[in-house]
């Protein structure tokens, strides 16, 4: 697995690239467009530090060059042309974040995942059953829990990048980690950016 420090460097690296690219485009900018261009290179930079390897980073990079994207141009340049390659073999960023859920059945962490899903159930049904006993309340509890799951996995799903595509409870939450991860190496180094630019700045 990639570590969080070669994450972070090679968020940079892009970032940097996709920075360079949007200062040199010729048309004039005004300040909701800079912001917008540092978000949009931001988020590309961190998608193709994760090299396809995941939902979300497949999600994002096909969403940004999707033909009706307005930025589609400016992504092909930040993403190269190897990117460009391995999205062009993808048929549809939708198959290929069925297709990752499928291979993740699997890994090593799905019994682990499983089991936690299953502890929650049980924490829930076993604290309504404490409150009043009965056949009743067993019934509540199943019920009570499984709603607490899928309100907590819809909600998930609207977060993650591509997660309405996934299917699968256990593949949500490691992708869901994955992108947590990967939003935590951002905000390192974009908080180390900015340090060193104001740095500078009060330096003059």
């Amino acid at each position: 697995m990639q570590s969080f420090s070669s994450l972070k460097q090679e968020f940079l690296k892009n970032w940097i690239k996709g920075l360079q690219i949007c200062g040199s485009s010729k048309k004039k900018m005004d300040l909701m467009e800079k912001k917008d261009a540092i978000k949009f290179s931001a988020d590309l930079a961190m998608a193709s530090a994760r090299k396809s390897k995941t939902c979300w980073s497949r999600a994002i990079i096909a969403k940004a060059t999707e033909p009706n994207n307005t930025n589609k141009s400016l992504a092909e340049q930040i993403l190269g042309p190897d990117e460009r390659e391995k999205m062009l073999q993808k048929t549809s960023w939708k198959q290929s974040v069925a297709a990752a859920t499928r291979c993740y059945s699997s890994c090593s962490w799905l019994v682990r995942s499983k089991k936690i899903v299953k502890r929650s159930r049980r924490n829930v049904r076993r604290a309504l059953m404490r409150r009043n006993n009965g056949a009743r309340t067993v019934v509540m509890a199943d019920s009570i829990a499984k709603r607490l799951v899928e309100k907590r996995t819809k909600k998930l799903k609207s977060l993650v990048p591509g997660g309405e595509f996934i299917m699968d409870e256990v593949s949500l939450i490691e992708e869901t980690l994955d992108y947590l991860v990967a939003l935590r190496a951002q905000v390192d180094v974009m908080r180390l950016s900015y340090t060193c630019a104001a740095g500078l700045v009060n330096g003059k």
